[in-house]
Parts: C-alpha cells; sequence; structure tokens
C-alpha cells in the first residue's frame, strides 16, 4: 500500500532527524505537516501512527509550533476509521400514476413568548476540570514558579527550602519519570527536540504542573529523566490521555519521607551537576 510505504520512508528518515532537512522548521516541514494533517485527524487513529514513532513525534512537533498551531487550530487525532459508503445508489421508487395530494397539516396557534422561550435550551455551561474542585491547598504553585524565577543566587538557601515551606502533599504530588527508550537519544539535538516537544504538548497542564527535564550525558545515548510537581495526589487524567508522551516514560510517584528521594528532588530542581554520577548536557523546566 503506498501510504504504508511512504509513511515507513519518513520514519526511516525522521529517525536521526528533527525535521525533514535543517535544525529548524522550513517550508518543507509546513507542507508536510499540512499533507500529513487531514491523515491525523480523520483516518490514521493512535493505534496506527503508533507504528511510525518517528512521524508521530515529528508531526506533533511541527504542528504545536505556535504559528502553525494558530493556522491549524485545536484537533484531536482521529479514534475511530469512519465507515466507508456504497458506491450504489439506492434504487428509486416508481413513480405512482397520480400521486395523491397531501393534506395540509393545520396549523397551530403560535405559542406565547414565554412558553417558548422555556422550550428553548439553555447553553450547557463548560465541565470545570475536576482538579478545580479539590480542596483548597496551601501551596499557591504560581508563588512557586515566581519564586523559582527570581532566585538567581543562593538556590538551596533560598528556592528549595521556599519550596518544602510550600509543599503541600495532601494538595499536590511529585513524579519522577525516566524515558523507556533512551537506547534511541544517539543524536544530541534530536534529544533535545524531542524533550521540548514534549513540553511544548504539556502547555494543558500549565495551570497545574511545574516539571524540570534533565538530558543527561556528554556523549549517546542520552538519558533523558524527569521531576513533575501535578495538583492532586495522582498524575492528573486529562494530561494522561491528551499527552501522549506521557506513555513514553515510566512513572514513580516520589517518597518525600525517604531523604535519599528527597535530595534526588532538591538536585532535580537546582539542575544539580554531576547528577547521579554524570554531567548534564541540558535542563529544561515547564512552568
Amino acid at each position: 500500500m503506498l501510504m504504508l510505504s511512504t509513511l515507513d520512508a519518513l520514519n526511516i528518515h525522521l529517525a536521526s532527524n528533527t525535521y525533514l532537512v535543517g535544525h529548524s522548521v522550513t517550508l518543507a516541514d509546513i507542507v508536510m505537516i499540512c499533507n500529513l494533517y487531514y491523515g491525523f485527524k480523520l483516518i490514521m487513529t493512535k493505534s496506527f501512527t503508533s507504528e511510525f514513532p518517528h512521524v508521530e513525534r515529528y508531526f506533533w512537533t511541527v504542528a504545536n509550533q505556535p504559528k502553525i498551531k494558530k493556522f491549524l487550530g485545536d484537533f484531536k487525532q482521529a479514534e475511530s476509521v469512519p465507515a466507508v459508503q456504497s458506491a450504489k445508489k439506492p434504487a428509486q421508487a416508481k413513480e405512482s400514476a397520480k400521486p395523491k395530494a397531501k393534506a395540509e397539516p393545520k396549523k397551530e396557534a403560535p405559542k406565547p413568548k414565554a412558553e417558548a422561550a422555556e422550550e428553548e435550551e439553555a447553553p450547557k455551561p463548560k465541565p470545570k476540570n475536576p482538579l478545580d474542585l479539590l480542596p483548597p491547598s496551601k501551596m499557591i504553585l504560581d508563588d512557586w514558579k515566581r519564586l523559582y524565577s527570581n532566585t538567581k543566587s543562593n538556590f538551596r538557601e533560598v528556592a528549595i527550602k521556599g519550596f518544602w515551606d510550600m509543599y503541600d502533599p495532601e494538595g499536590y504530588s511529585l513524579w519522577f519519570c525516566d524515558y523507556k527508550y533512551n537506547d534511541e537519544n544517539t543524536v544530541s539535538f534530536v534529544t533535545l527536540n524531542k524533550v521540548s516537544g514534549f513540553l511544548q504538548r504539556m502547555d494543558l497542564a500549565r495551570k497545574y504542573a511545574f516539571g524540570k527535564m534533565l538530558i543527561i550525558g556528554n556523549e549517546p545515548p542520552y538519558k533523558v529523566k524527569g521531576l513533575w510537581l501535578f495538583r492532586g495526589p495522582e498524575i492528573p487524567k486529562f494530561v494522561m490521555d491528551e499527552c501522549y508522551d506521557m506513555e513514553l516514560y515510566d512513572w514513580k510517584k516520589a517518597d518525600i519521607s525517604d531523604e535519599e528521594q528527597k535530595e534526588r528532588v532538591n538536585q532535580m530542581i537546582e539542575d544539580h551537576e554531576p547528577f547521579e554520577g554524570e554531567a548534564l548536557l541540558d535542563a529544561k523546566c515547564f512552568k
């Protein structure tokens, strides 16, 4: 099948390239995304595109670029393949010799305005995010993000101490993540762009999360590890459902009663180097 062979060839090319040509989005990528757009939107389900992981990563990385996303708008990947309609036209019923004249229905008297208004459906309010319904927390996420961004020196004494002073284990939870396929991280810029694409797609959780992603190692294969702070006791379901990158990582809830795990949290927040005995290639923050 032509589509399968084309996607396979594209997947092989993108295994070692973030974009079609060069190190940034070009006209070639815009044309390619426009060609893939209706496929992802209408017929190419997640179970199908998972067989082409590099195409999948490439599509969402480029589609989520701000200017391209503004053009394409918000959309979801197809969940099922639409049924194919039969090409045969239904046989037309034979016309009767003389069609009977239809009796005109009696016109009903117009209903009073008040009664008609009651029959109109009121617009349904937008459902609230379940996280907005949780009990109030003493931790104000924006206050922590502000402290993190504004601390330029004495990071341990100021930002890390401030984090634990603010942290509310009843209202928030901490999670470690480890990329499942580190052996594929053989090209530094591809690995960095992979992490950047993940953070872009996590934008839906910006109100409820803070994250640090570390790219570790002086030479390939590079390791990708992360620390995430989420509102609520578990990883939010809408994040797991809508951000496909989540399934590319192993997730483990941090136990802050364990001093080793608590120190690991500290080191990941402050980009401590060396981290677990290895140099950092880069560190990225989601806030």
